[in-house]
């Protein structure tokens, strides 16, 4: 046979070879998944991300792990999605503070925007103001009152900069005129455990962990930031109701992967997340916890992100706020 033509089944038996390892490569996912979060177990950041990998395990009939790795104000999880490959098998669950990292912290070791692709916005839910029960005072005007005439007794706790409850807090003070410090934590759990336990009398959290500390007597509950009372609970009024005017904040979560995924897998993991948390039983759970699902393409979160963004950062420059 001519040299030539044995080259050329040569060259046509390696194609036939390597293309079932092609298509391997090409069947995403055909491994676990890995959704870091970074912040502690059991607040609401967290609940949100293992839904969010719940129903993609059930959507893509593979193994979503959940890893906690908290620490620098959720940089530290950040910086370790950002060194996995951008191939769809490393992810992120947190929440609005993430975009924010850069207005809030002095050092960041990546662009919280320009690093991370938004797959999906899961949830959002409204904060509450709780107090410590201790305290006498029972209504938002009596604590603007009380932190006027003495405030180095008073102080907010907040998950994180950057969080919705910290710029609730900022919003607080700008509105009812009062200058009470806000002391961030490494999560809303450890948080809200010291708002009960005397350390520090408030703080705005959302509505997952917030109302059953309420309901079970730990903390007061003096207020909701939503513009109409929640069916939830309605027995808490809202902070326009409390003598602050159009005041309302929510805390919204999200997914995040690696700037660089495949489009095609990053489309496949939004269409998982969304219509997974429409479903029945995704939309009980949230409802119950206070929550409701979103439904956005990529492109609608990004521009969601950049206005929610600019509007903040004008909030905390409004505050003169200085990252720190």
């Amino acid at each position: 046979m001519p040299r030539r033509a044995v080259l050329r089944l040569g060259a046509t038996a390696a194609t036939l070879l390597a293309a079932p390892a092609l298509h391997a490569e090409a069947a995403w996912p055909n491994r676990p998944i890995r959704m870091v979060v970074p912040y502690t177990p059991g607040a609401a950041t967290d609940a949100m991300a293992r839904l969010a990998a719940q129903v993609l395990q059930e959507r893509l009939g593979v193994t979503v792990v959940v890893e906690n790795r908290s620490g620098g104000s959720g940089t530290v999880g950040g910086h370790a999605v950002l060194q996995a490959p951008a191939d769809g098998y490393t992810i992120m669950g947190s929440a609005s503070i993430h975009p924010m990292a850069r207005q809030v912290m002095r050092s960041v070791p990546y662009d919280p925007v320009a690093d991370f692709l938004p797959i999906a916005r899961t949830a959002r839910g409204p904060c509450v103001l709780v107090l410590d029960k201790r305290r006498p005072q029972n209504s938002v005007a009596e604590v603007i009152a009380a932190a006027k005439a003495d405030p180095l007794r008073w102080s907010f706790a907040t998950s994180s900069l950057g969080a919705a409850g910290h710029l609730a807090s900022i919003e607080f003070n700008r509105l009812a005129g009062t200058q009470i410090e806000v002391v961030p934590y490494r999560g809303s759990a450890p948080a809200l455990t010291d708002v009960a336990a005397g350390n520090v009398p408030l703080m705005f959290d959302p509505v997952l962990a917030t109302l059953p500390m309420i309901r079970g007597g730990q903390v007061k509950g003096l207020g909701i930031a939503t513009a109409r009372r929640s069916p939830l609970a309605p027995e808490l009024p809202t902070l326009a109701e409390s003598g602050l005017p159009d005041f309302a904040f929510e805390s919204w979560y999200g997914v995040w992967a690696p700037r660089g995924v495949p489009p095609d897998i990053a489309a496949r993991l939004n269409a998982a997340i969304v219509e997974g948390l429409h479903q029945p039983a995704a939309l009980h759970r949230l409802a119950d916890q206070g929550f409701e699902p979103v439904r956005e393409t990529i492109p609608e979160i990004e521009s969601f992100i950049a206005a929610d963004v600019a509007r903040n950062a004008a909030l905390l420059k409004l505050a003169n706020f200085e990252p720190q």
